[in-house]
């Protein structure tokens, strides 16, 4: 019996292809749609920002490869203006409103607290509907009490316990989104460890100790002090802030990433595998970074299309026979106003 079950085992393996996701775009192809876009977009106001949105996505989406087969991006500019039109209104409202009558802009504040998880979950839902693979959308089916739960009540009480809850809830909206994420009829399942977000959090404490170590090291041989050169120590204060984000951030998101997808599969059709190195990660990030401020922006194509390289360079999906067997079970006319007005907000999840 054992040696059946191993047969089965080792015939399951082999049936099961591994394909590396990948990313075929170019600087020179998206620098043309890039700078279109932002002439366009200044020419206009702003309003062409919608439809630059959706050439961004569809390239990205359209230039990625899974077996060959690439992802579509299906929303319209339209149903994107919608949204900023909404967002742009509410702003105004709220602008006017806590200008002329306090009470009622802080009436609005509470408003919008109440209403966060709900525009979280139509952000969420609106972009992987429009997101297909295959001719098969993905959905999602988060619920209102459960994203309040993980995105507003839980991140407020790691308040009182001087965010020593913080990874555990961290963990808790991580499982909360990609639990909740369809692909076609079948449902992606992760299971998540609490005691690797704790070590992830402690790995970017020592980074963030290590970078303000660095600093005071830095403000010790400049002898910059507040009393002789305040000027120098906001200097020296605003770098660490973009140090610990430029940092922090890609380390922090290059384990985590790892860890979601390593635990991460679609129940008899895919499995999922991730090898961002937190170093490359972070020395891309700052580079990126680096070549976009001294070229005052114009590297931005350069440095998107390097990071969705290396992105899909470390992404492995596992694909089993029945992959070609999902049902597509969005409906083809499934627009909701609500969901479009609440993609301004770009809640968004990626296969890279």
């Amino acid at each position: 019996m054992d040696l059946e079950s191993k047969e089965m085992a080792e015939n399951a393996d082999m049936s099961t292809q591994r394909h590396e996701v990948q990313f075929t775009g170019n600087v020179r192809s998206y620098f043309s749609i890039w700078i279109v876009n932002i002439l366009l977009t200044i020419a206009t106001l702003g309003i062409y920002s919608a439809w630059a949105t959706v050439r961004n996505k569809q390239y990205f989406f359209g230039h990625t490869l899974i077996n060959g087969h690439r992802f579509d991006y299906l929303a319209t500019p339209l149903q994107i203006l919608k949204g900023r039109l909404l967002a742009v209104a509410c702003f105004t409202l709220y602008i006017v409103a806590s200008s002329y009558y306090p009470m009622v802009g802080i009436l609005l504040v509470m408003t919008w607290l109440v209403a966060l998880p709900w525009v979280i979950n139509q952000g969420l839902r609106f972009n992987l509907r429009m997101t297909r693979y295959r001719n098969v959308q993905f959905s999602f089916k988060g619920c209102y009490k459960d994203a309040f739960v993980n995105f507003v009540l839980l991140p407020v009480l790691s308040i009182f316990t001087l965010y020593l809850l913080l990874p555990w809830v961290l963990k808790r909206i991580d499982s909360y989104i990609h639990n909740n994420i369809h692909y076609g009829n079948k449902k992606v399942i992760t299971q998540l460890s609490t005691r690797e977000y704790y070590l992830i959090a402690f790995a970017c404490l020592c980074i963030a100790i290590g970078i303000v170590i660095a600093v005071g090291v830095l403000a010790l041989v400049t002898g910059a002090s507040f009393t002789e050169s305040p000027q120098m120590i906001v200097g020296l204060i605003l770098l660490m802030q973009v140090s610990v984000i430029t940092i922090l951030a890609p380390a922090y998101q290059a384990m985590v990433r790892n860890h979601i997808y390593s635990n991460s599969h679609i129940e008899g059709i895919a499995e999922f595998e991730s090898s961002l190195e937190p170093v490359d990660y972070v020395t891309l990030t700052v580079t990126n970074t680096v070549a976009i401020v001294l070229t005052l922006g114009l590297a931005f194509p350069w440095a998107k299309v390097r990071k969705a390289k290396m992105l899909a360079a470390a992404t492995v999906v596992h694909l089993q026979p029945d992959a070609e067997k999902v049902i597509n079970v969005q409906q083809a006319q499934q627009s909701s106003f609500a969901q479009e007005a609440a993609n301004v907000f770009d809640v968004d999840v990626s296969l890279t």
